[in-house]
């Protein structure tokens, strides 16, 4: 065995200083990793030995790129270029598109433990209209919301939580809290910032929605992104430009949509709208087929005239050494559920993170309600926050007029949209054990609380030991009727 470390990603300023300290080099690009790897499926010589090769011909190795890329449609040679960007003074709302690409790693600047300042972009099409100077003092109104909802905020988590408050580690904690909660009366222009980590592939698909986009900030910001990337490695960015597909496809389909659809009841908050039927015997052949050398139908079939108390058997068998931390086994990925969701921006950023999902959702949507944090009943602030909302939404139905993309710029972390959401098992699972522990944000633990519940329902071997890692030793225990074995310790 050989095991050679290629390359890894360096922060520009180091790349730049090794490159005046190595003078006129042109092989400081990612492109020939590439090329050296795309010839591994046809070239018998050593992997070391083709990089070289990459290397020493540089443009040769561009040039194989974009016909591997271009003429062969292999495209996947450009997921070995790994770029990073620092994304900063950026709307919410930007931010919700950048996340969008499932193969990309982002670490976004959080509102619950940062203090928000009262920053916000000021989109284009609002500056070249008649609304700019009222689009500004809402979200000044909504800032100052923010920042008086704080500090009642803190003084009411501290009284509340004095035993915890007593211990100085818990301040930090505490004080998100009350960040978290007053955040819901900020704006979706409200500046954020994130770090993106994203492979070429997937940033020239970034490149090509984000130039069909309607928003004039997603648009800048693609272009800016492109501006930067495609000088270094040119010949695996290639289809970055604005096309038909990304630009009218969805614009005309909302045209059908609105013809061919009839106005309907609002619908529940939390909805399984969809799962697979049979599902706890799908997985228990999975796990069966797995473990043997018999066929799935045979496997299946099998399943199927098990007694209930052999088929909890087996998938406790598939749980027994399991601790909190791991993945339930791959099997559980043969069974699906498909959820209809009403929920809040503040919720939908973090459900948006769990990215082993299938999810599209609508535009905001004031018709739709706003989530209020119970702590502003508490501390008697109802007023202050459904006036705010009042104002907001008075003057969303002015944005309109501009456009209904742009219109949502003003919204704010509680009001709320429709998402449709499918998931794995295995992934539902991972998400409740990070989502619905009692440290979680309160309004995300609550919708994956309800997914949860009704996930029981449809597959209840299969969901024997679901719910969040506080929950998971009594889950283990009330299933096995002993605790799980710590094993390891994270020492």
């Amino acid at each position: 065995m050989e095991v050679l470390l290629a390359g890894y990603n360096l922060d520009a300023t180091v790349i730049e200083e090794l490159k005046k300290q190595a003078g006129d080099r042109k092989d400081i690009t990612p492109e020939t990793l590439s090329a050296s790897y795309a010839r591994i499926s046809r070239d018998p010589r050593p992997i070391p030995e083709l990089r070289a090769i990459a290397r020493n011909e540089v443009e040769k190795a561009k040039r194989s790129n974009t016909n591997i890329i271009y003429k062969m449609g292999h495209h996947s040679v450009a997921e070995h270029a790994v770029f990073n960007f620092d994304l900063l003074g950026i709307s919410r709302l930007a931010i919700e598109e950048v996340e969008h690409f499932r193969l990309a790693s982002f670490t976004e600047k959080s509102q619950r433990y940062i203090t928000l300042g009262n920053d916000f972009v000021m989109p284009d099409e609002i500056v070249s209209s008649n609304l700019k100077d009222g689009y500004v003092k809402l979200i000044q109104e909504q800032n100052a919301l923010y920042h008086k909802l704080y500090e009642k905020l803190k003084e009411h988590v501290f009284k509340k939580y004095s035993g915890l408050a007593s211990d100085q580690k818990n301040h930090n904690m505490l004080d998100g809290w009350a960040k978290e909660d007053a955040r819901y009366v900020t704006s979706l222009a409200t500046e954020g910032q994130l770090g993106l980590t994203i492979n070429a592939r997937t940033l020239e698909l970034l490149f090509r929605r984000f130039a069909s986009h309607e928003l004039s900030e997603i648009k800048k910001l693609g272009r800016t992104m492109y501006d930067q990337a495609h000088g270094i490695a040119p010949s695996i960015i290639l289809f970055a430009e604005t096309n038909d597909f990304d630009r009218m496809t969805y614009t005309e389909l909302a045209k059908l949509s609105e013809r061919l659809l009839k106005k309907g009841k609002k619908g529940s908050d939390v909805l399984l709208a969809d799962h697979t039927k049979n599902a706890d015997n799908i997985i228990i052949a999975s796990i069966l087929h797995t473990s043997s050398d018999r066929s799935f139908d045979n496997c299946l079939k099998t399943a199927i005239s098990l007694p209930q108390k052999n088929k909890k058997e087996i998938i406790k068998a598939a749980f027994s050494h399991m601790e909190f931390y791991d993945k339930t086994l791959r099997e559980f990925e043969y069974a699906d559920l498909t959820f209809s969701l009403t929920i809040s921006a503040s919720c939908f950023a973090q459900l948006k993170r769990h990215r082993i999902a299938s999810l599209t959702c609508q535009r905001y949507n004031p018709d739709l309600g706003v989530t209020m944090p119970g702590s502003i009943r508490e501390i008697k602030a109802v007023s202050e926050f459904n006036g705010i909302i009042d104002k907001t939404n008075v003057f969303h139905d002015k944005l309109l007029k501009i456009s209904p993309a742009v219109a949502q710029y003003c919204l704010t972390n509680a009001h709320r949209r429709r998402v449709l959401f499918k998931i794995n098992a295995r992934e539902l699972y991972h998400i409740s054990r990070l989502r619905e522990d009692r440290h979680a944000q309160w309004d995300i633990r609550e919708t994956t609380a309800k997914m949860t519940a009704l996930a029981r329902k449809a597959m209840p071997i299969t969901m024997m030991l679901i719910g969040g890692k506080d929950s998971y030793p009594d889950s283990y225990k009330k299933a096995f009727g002993h605790p799980p074995k710590v094993t390891n310790t994270g020492a």
